[in-house]
């Protein structure tokens, strides 16, 4: 198996909306804020090799907004580009087999779709797209607090091409790929597990916990989630299953920890042990 952090982009946004509940003095150490008191949320994506198929995890907000969008978000470009860093190892678009969507956000799944001219086409024209059934439920009709980042360009066009595929709860892919539930964040949020070798398992967290610190505090959640309290539950499970496998954790937001395993510390407190930084400078 080989498998590459994908940098699609970096936002800046509000730390009410990250941090949520969290007093800021718990918070600021882990999570500094710019001149303007944004906090930066990196939007990578995960690409895994393995047995004969390229599968790509998230595609970040893509390209389609308009200026207003681009500027509204504090979308930059630090890392280059989706397309671009699968450029860089080689691959295009048409080389991508399969995409695994962990939920609807935009900032998810916004490069699914690519405009041209003002068609909507599929960014990756061999591809077949993945979400849980519930999730897409969710996302085609939507609320008054959702309809602001389920934005149907980017899934009903694949939906209506036979390109969007249901999944109803956990999933095997491949027998060391695997699509897990994990409610909270939305009803239909799921994280990717990948299961090499000889080797700990790989936990794509997506927005289980948007930053690594989410992981480690278990009643840190962001004011994004859907259901707060199932987020709780679900983050519980799982952080008692990451220190018992020692499993290596992915964090798809957080612009300072990659990569980390979970341990407890000499107070009997979970503790993120970092494994790779990110790349990130504050002004």
């Amino acid at each position: 198996m080989e498998w590459h952090i994908i940098p699609t982009g970096r936002v800046w946004v509000e730390p009410g909306g990250a941090m949520g509940l969290v007093p800021r003095p718990l918070w600021i150490e882990h999570q500094p804020v710019d001149g303007q008191n944004r906090t930066p949320m990196d939007l990578n994506s995960l690409l895994v090799i393995t047995q004969g198929k390229t599968i790509l995890i998230d595609t970040g907000l893509g390209h389609k907004l308009n200026a207003k969008a681009v500027k509204n978000w504090g979308l930059e470009w630090p890392e280059g580009t989706l397309l671009q860093n699968l450029a860089d190892l080689g691959l295009s678009p048409s080389d991508i087999d399969i995409v695994i969507d962990t939920h609807l956000h935009s900032d998810h799944c916004g490069g699914n779709t690519t405009l041209d001219g003002e068609t909507i086409l599929p960014t990756f024209p061999n591809a077949q797209y993945h979400v849980q059934r519930l999730e897409f439920a969710d996302a085609y009709h939507p609320d008054e607090r959702t309809r602001g980042t389920y934005l149907p360009d980017n899934f009903v066009p694949l939906w209506e091409q036979g390109r969007l595929n249901f999944l109803h709860g956990d999933f095997e892919f491949l027998d060391n790929v695997h699509a897990i539930v994990t409610r909270g964040h939305t009803r239909g949020h799921q994280c990717i597990l990948l299961e090499p070798k000889n080797q700990p398992p790989i936990f794509f967290i997506a927005d289980l916990a948007s930053f690594a610190i989410h992981f480690a505090r278990t009643g840190w959640v962001t004011a994004y989630d859907v259901e707060p309290l199932e987020t709780i539950t679900t983050k519980k499970r799982w952080q008692a299953w990451a220190e018992e496998t020692q499993a290596t954790l992915v964090f798809q937001h957080d612009t300072h920890v990659r990569t980390a395993r979970l341990v407890t510390n000499d107070k009997g407190r979970y503790e993120i042990k970092t494994l790779s930084t990110g790349s990130i400078q504050l002004t």
